[in-house]
């Protein structure tokens, strides 16, 4: 939801100096403000998105009437398509995913992960990313109180012990660090991680990386599809998916899309699976279709992809949202299935 300044004469800085007083340095959720941060813009986004957020909030405090467990419905899927509640997400994300029944099923076992013993290695690799998360995020500062540094050594820790397979690397610390900001909870985040790295995402963060890999090239061929021109595009220029898109999966849109913007789109992959992805990626393309055509060479190309993750189309989350539903037209599960066993044994064919 934040947005790059536009220039500004005399007239406008002392207004712009105004709302400086309003708006806080720091973003709700510890994220430290650019210094060509347009404040006036934000103010005049989230007052309307406010409304938006209050009107959500008591439909959801009215839907849960303070439960703390949920059942998946036609209502519920409804509900947080349209954005769960800051104060709603880690019991609604824990639910939907299956984190909540693994971590009653389990108890105490996030802890003994961390009284044993340790691989050096493992922590040698996730003490070297630790001060590389989040720089611009004050509550991932050493000096905090408290720091969420701590908690995201642990997180990282004790899924590298669980999930030797996968181990840990990098892209790992940016999802643990969100969750922890949701949820200020480290077994929370730690089922939360189990449940995004072992069902929503299976291979994605496994050492050969065949998810990852598998789904770039998936959304390749959708796009082939469903926009070719761009797919055209990239074929005349040259341009491998991995190149333009890898960080947008491998990072689930951390730091690629507006902090709101990403947890918007984590409500609803929690809940509906890695299908999301791939709907954001496709609105994303067809809304900048006329731009990314213009690319004349391979860095015009990167350099496009670059630019549509950034603007207000992205910014205001709500509008964004109800677009990734309507946009990229109909995407079956089936659909995305038959894609994935034909680009998986294209890789593995590609690599043997």
């Amino acid at each position: 939801m934040e947005k790059k300044s536009k220039p500004t004469n005399g007239s406008t800085s002392l207004a712009g100096s105004r709302a400086r007083d309003r708006v806080d340095r720091v973003d709700p959720y510890g994220f430290e403000r650019s210094e060509d941060f347009d404040y006036e813009s934000y103010e005049e986004l989230m007052s309307e998105y406010l409304v938006v957020l209050t009107r959500r909030s008591i439909k959801w405090s009215k839907l849960l009437k303070g439960k703390s467990k949920v059942q998946k419905s036609v209502k519920l899927k409804r509900y947080v398509r349209k954005g769960i509640p800051n104060e709603h997400r880690a019991l609604i994300w824990m639910a939907a995913s299956g984190a909540q029944d693994h971590l009653e099923k389990n108890p105490g076992y996030y802890q003994s992960l961390l009284t044993a013993a340790h691989d050096p290695k493992l922590v040698e690799t996730i003490r070297t990313d630790l001060n590389r998360t989040f720089p611009d995020n004050v509550q991932f500062r050493k000096t905090s109180n408290p720091s969420l540094q701590k908690g995201l050594y642990n997180v990282l820790l004790a899924y590298g012990h669980h999930n030797p397979t996968v181990g840990y690397c990098q892209g790992m610390n940016f999802v643990a660090g969100y969750l922890l900001i949701i949820t200020k909870d480290e077994e929370k985040s730690f089922w939360l991680m189990d449940a995004l790295l072992g069902k929503i995402l299976p291979d994605y963060y496994s050492p050969a990386m065949l998810g990852l890999k598998m789904d770039q090239e998936v959304l390749g061929e959708l796009v082939k599809m469903k926009i070719p021109q761009v797919w055209q595009v990239m074929v005349d220029q040259n341009v491998m998916w991995t190149l333009v898109v890898s960080r947008w999966f491998i990072c689930l849109y951390i730091d690629v899309l507006p902090v709101e913007t990403v947890l918007r789109i984590w409500d609803c992959l929690f809940y509906e699976g890695s299908k999301i992805l791939f709907r954001v990626a496709l609105t994303l393309i067809h809304h900048n279709q006329g731009l990314i055509e213009q690319a004349q060479s391979l860095p015009d190309v990167c350099q496009s992809f670059k630019q549509i993750t950034h603007g207000p189309f992205v910014e205001e989350c709500h509008t964004f949202m109800e677009k990734i539903f309507t946009e990229p037209g109909s995407l079956s599960m089936a659909t995305l299935t038959k894609l994935r066993a034909a680009c998986r044994a294209r890789i593995i064919a590609e690599e043997s």
